[in-house]
């Protein structure tokens, strides 16, 4: 028995030596292969940098060179959304009239003023590469900084109608680094929102809006649809501070969450009121909307705000209208309005009055007539004293590229 066990021991052993062998005899092959392996890798790897080097050495510079050019590329100036000198006066104005633009350079940036202000509708819809690539040479050009009022969203379409207008608007060049949005129109009044009053529908548009903007470029600065803030409870408008409470509640935060506020602040009642009431019926209406989300929305921060209309209405234009002040008072309203309230006010950083021009019935709201003659107003505007703006402007920058540098 146990000369048994002794030799199933001798077994054990003999097959484990085997065994042991052959992996040796395995690995140190595979040893040798990656040796030879390393050994031509590098020896190629030589060549090809010798090659390399002498078609360097041969090469002519005029025929195998790249030639070196110039590319240019854009930066801007700064990074401060609240620069210190800005020039507050603008205008609303329309894509669709080239015109329109030297209207509002003249308007903004007469009396040393430069870079002003236009209000520019623009459809979630519309593509159009050349149209559009006109208005942001024009914008730059003229020293206009546009603010962009989104209209005419699909919304059973909303989200890739949305995110294909950030992507159409982030493709051009603007003016100054910082790029407004306003994120449609008086949601509050059904006959701008598909004949339906709906806070809980807006806010959740606005917010994906928001998102969609800032995940293109962070540099977009996102600002609410204005409200009609003058406004009450009906068949056919909600108060707007109602309007901004149900908002909150689908939406809670939705307020912190912009950049700025947009406000249509009225001279009421009839647009016609005086430049230095106070309340919802005033041109001071954005007041009452700061205190409402800073005491009752608790949104924790002050937000600078960007009167996207606002403006008397005159009795002149294709009929005259008696119910409205003659455009002299007008005038004069103006020229008070901007010395005495929004210039003084630093919570206000622009005013952009509706309307360069308009057919009936509001041309009664506009800046020059049917024939393109400026009314009183307008000269009134233009001949005031500006600040020359110094917002975060584009820089062109060059860089060489090509040649036989190493």
């Amino acid at each position: 028995m146990a000369i048994v066990k002794i030799r199933r021991y001798k077994f054990w052993i003999i097959l484990l030596f085997l065994i042991s062998s052959a992996i040796l005899v395995i690995v140190l092959g595979f040893i040798k292969e990656y040796r030879r392996y390393l050994s031509e890798k590098m020896a190629a790897e030589a060549e090809q940098r010798r090659v390399y080097t002498d078609r360097l050495n041969n090469a002519d510079s005029s025929t195998n060179c790249a030639e070196v050019q110039e590319v240019e590329y854009y930066t801007y100036s700064g990074d401060d959304p609240l620069w210190e000198e800005n020039n507050k006066f603008g205008i609303y104005i329309y894509a669709e009239v080239d015109e329109f633009f030297d209207r509002a350079e003249e308007l903004v940036n007469s009396g040393d003023g430069d870079w002003g202000y236009v209000l520019i509708p623009y459809n979630v819809k519309d593509k159009n590469f050349e149209k559009w690539n006109n208005v942001f040479k024009k914008l730059n050009e003229k020293h206009l900084i546009p603010v962009f009022q989104l209209h005419d969203v699909d919304t059973d379409d909303y989200k890739d109608q949305t995110e294909e207008a950030a992507a159409f608007l982030n493709r051009f060049v603007w003016p100054i680094r910082y790029r407004y949005i306003s994120v449609y129109n008086e949601p509050n009044d059904r006959k701008f929102w598909y004949d339906r009053i709906d806070p809980k529908e807006y806010a959740e548009i606005l917010d994906y809006t928001i998102d969609v903007f800032k995940e293109e470029n962070p540099d977009f600065f996102m600002m609410n649809g204005a409200f009609n803030v003058t406004a009450s409870s009906g068949d056919n408008h909600m108060d707007s501070l109602e309007y901004m409470r149900r908002m909150e509640v689908a939406e809670p935060g939705i307020f912190k969450r912009l950049d700025g506020w947009a406000s249509h602040s009225y001279p009421q009642p009839n647009f016609s009121g005086d430049p230095y009431n106070e309340g919802r019926w005033s041109i001071k209406a954005y007041e009452v909307e700061l205190s409402y989300l800073r005491k009752v929305l608790k949104i924790g921060k002050d937000l600078p705000v960007f009167i996207t209309e606002t403006g008397w209405a005159h009795a002149e234009g294709a009929d005259y209208n008696s119910s409205y002040l003659p455009v002299d008072t007008i005038s004069e309203y103006f020229e008070k309005a901007y010395e005495d309230v929004w210039l003084k006010d630093e919570k206000v950083r622009a005013v952009m009055p509706f309307t360069i021009r308009y057919d009936s019935p509001f041309d009664h709201f506009s800046w020059l007539n049917a024939d393109d003659v400026p009314y009183k107003h307008f000269d009134v505007v233009r001949d005031m004293e500006k600040e020359e703006g110094k917002p975060p402007v584009r820089i062109v920058n060059t860089i060489k590229v090509g040649g036989c540098g190493l």
